[in-house]
């Protein structure tokens, strides 16, 4: 539990540029990292290399725990790589200061904005408006490990001087020409390459970290930056853990002429951790309806002669199973398997044992199951598999296909194109141009998640919402309850109904999800198809600035921002605690004073009336993990001191 924090004491007020904040919220170390993402980094290698830990003092006199640089060298030895040698890495200018960008502090909020909401309390979707960076920083915390899908579709690198996503390392044009030596069309120099692979490389590696340790990422591209992306793939998320590239037939208007057509666009897969991502549990759309595929039974001969299946012999024991109820097999030589034995069978079972010659496909799965007794085994891919003798003399297997099982493969066909869906968006009243096709993004979905898992399905860079469409989409045709979050930034969005692309986004979830809900769809889905706005600002609490003078501090006692609501703070609160801002906002009140219940969280952000025992009396019955209140609501210092002992242990309190 934290200890009320003592009101005369400048360090209380988070003065100490790069410690603690007031209310225990890290803010970043000295070399522009998040203290939470520094932390868990230092744990990972403390864990790794136990004695590299060390312990370093800092400028205030406290003592942490740190990684002597030294010994990690000496550990790691020919291993590691520093200074200007040659090494094998993707490089550009502004690679440094996009990843110092990515580890920057969040400095932002979320608020809340009810009246751009669709079922704002009883949804657990997410549609957040801002820089797509500032919300990937803001998550950190509240969703880190927990995504299991992030599909996104950049904007691809057109060479245009106009860039959406202007981040702070971005620099003039000139400037960029004279530091690199550049001369010439500017259209064609490195800028342009090192200006989009910085706005993804920092966007990627903290997308990274949200992922769940069976997560997928999949992002659309075309051939102007395809292998680009794919080498800082390679660096993000470990070149073992790429999984496939797709081809998508895009299949639009081909008719026009040029030397080369392009017809093709590409979604890279990465997995976060490749042996822990299941196998896709769908089917391609294309496979015909007649295909095996599609049989609960497979059965196949396991006689295979040749170079790599030479003849040996195979003894099948007595009790062995046969495919008839009663017969006699005579022994022969003139065919595959040759029959060394008479066989006689009665009541599906061979009544002796009988060895046969011939080249096995499937040897050492058939000499399992005969050590097995003849009962059902596991193939490779799991399936359970028996074995019986026909007939003919000729050994069968037959493998029971799992109800999940599925079959995906890496051209992507026949899933729409841009120009049908821009058409559907036209009969909503919504024009954009080139939305990627909704049953594309669906089949990605459902490939990579499973109706029972209640996915986290991550897109930020939202555009019209297709993501939010197709995930929609995918519960109502297998009854799960998948729930996404997506981002966009409010790019003005002249000469349409709409002021900014997030606007025409928020129409597009509530056309899309009333279309799907209305329609038939699986019994089990809960029908979640709203939505809670969330707009990327300032803080709504202020930090006390440092440096201020002891007698000065009672003026900062309240840090709510003029102008923020409760509930406004309530979204400040959650972020800083990791509560999930999708979760279920429960209003009541206790003792006379408004509180707010969310996860395991309680907070009481209104200041009138001021605190009183019958609150933490009252908030005690309800055992809280934590409680949240303001410093500005206590009247004294005498409830301040005894706020812990009213509520008792195992309650986090927290004062802002």
């Amino acid at each position: 539990m934290t200890s009320p924090p003592d009101r005369t004491a400048p360090e209380a007020h988070g003065t100490r540029d790069g410690h603690s904040t007031r209310d225990g919220h890290s803010t970043r170390d000295g070399h522009g990292v998040p203290e939470g993402r520094a932390a868990r980094n230092a744990a990972l290698l403390a864990g790794l290399f136990p004695g590299c830990v060390t312990e370093a003092r800092d400028p205030d006199g406290s003592v942490r725990i740190a990684i002597d640089l030294d010994l990690l060298r000496t550990e790691l030895g020919e291993h590691l790589v520093e200074g200007p040698r040659e090494r094998f890495h993707l490089d550009w200018p502004g690679k440094r200061d996009a990843l110092l960008a990515a580890n920057r502090p969040a400095g932002r909020t979320l608020r809340p904005e009810r009246d751009r909401s669709e079922d704002f309390d009883g949804t657990r979707n997410l549609f957040i408006e801002g820089d797509n960076l500032d919300a990937l920083r803001l998550l950190q915390e509240t969703y880190l490990g927990k995504v299991k899908v992030i599909y996104i579709d950049p904007p691809y690198n057109t060479g245009s001087d106009r860039f959406v996503y202007p981040d702070r390392f971005r620099e003039r044009a000139d400037d960029y020409r004279a530091r690199a030596g550049l001369r010439g069309n500017s259209a064609t120099d490195g800028r342009f390459h090192s200006t989009w692979l910085s706005m993804m490389y920092q966007r990627l590696t903290l997308a990274r970290t949200l992922l769940r340790e069976d997560g997928v990422l999949l992002v659309s591209i075309n051939d102007v930056e395809q292998a680009h992306l794919r080498r800082i793939c390679d660096e993000i998320f470990g070149e073992a853990n790429f999984l496939t590239q797709f081809v998508w037939l895009n299949e639009g208007n081909v008719d026009q002429q040029s030397a080369v057509k392009g017809v093709h666009e590409y979604v890279l897969a990465y997995a976060r951790d490749l042996p822990r991502l299941g196998r896709p549990a769908i089917i391609d759309p294309n496979v015909a309806d007649e295909s095996k595929l599609f049989n609960e039974r497979i059965e196949n001969s396991v006689t295979k002669n040749g170079p790599a299946n030479p003849e040996s012999v195979i003894t099948l024991p007595a009790g062995f199973p046969a495919s008839f109820e009663t017969g006699e097999i005579a022994t022969r030589d003139d065919r595959y398997p040759r029959i060394l034995d008479p066989i006689t069978v009665r009541n599906g079972r061979l009544t002796r044992s009988a060895r046969l010659r011939s080249g096995w496909s499937s040897r050492n799965l058939l000499e399992l199951f005969i050590a097995n007794g003849c009962t059902p085994i596991r193939d490779a891919k799991g399936r359970a598999t028996t074995f019986a003798l026909t007939d003919r003399g000729a050994v069968y297997y037959v493998k029971h296909r799992e109800p999940d099982a599925g079959h995906v493969v890496s051209v992507l066909r026949n899933m729409g194109t841009t120009k049908q869906n821009s058409a559907m968006l036209a009969g909503w009243g919504i024009e954009f141009s080139y939305p990627k096709p909704v049953f594309l993004i669906e089949f990605l979905i459902r490939t990579f998640s499973t109706p029972d898992d209640d996915a986290l399905v991550l897109d930020f860079f939202a555009g019209s919402a297709t993501t939010a469409h197709a995930v929609f989409r995918a519960n109502a045709a297998d009854g799960g309850n998948r729930r996404f979050v997506l981002v966009q930034f409010p790019e003005p969005f002249p000469g349409t109904a709409f002021g900014t692309i997030a606007d025409l986004a928020r129409e597009r979830i509530r056309r899309s999800g009333a279309e799907v809900a209305a329609a038939r769809h699986h019994g089990r889905w809960l029908r979640d198809v709203g939505f809670r706005s969330l707009r990327v600002d300032a803080p709504s609490l202020r930090d006390t600035p440092p440096g201020v003078r002891q007698e000065d501090l009672a003026a900062y006692a309240d840090r709510a921002v003029p102008g923020r609501t409760d509930e406004d703070l309530l979204f400040d609160v959650l972020l800083r605690f990791g509560v999930d801002p999708a979760a279920r906002i429960v209003r009541g009140r206790i003792a006379g004073h408004d509180v707010f219940a969310a996860g395991d969280l309680l907070a009481c952000l209104s200041t009138v009336p001021p605190y009183t025992p019958e609150l933490f009396v009252e908030a005690a019955r309800r055992r809280p993990a934590r409680m949240v209140l303001r410093d500005a609501g206590f009247a004294g210092d005498e409830l301040r001191i005894n706020a812990e002992r009213l509520l008792g242990p195992g309650i986090d309190l927290r004062v802002l």
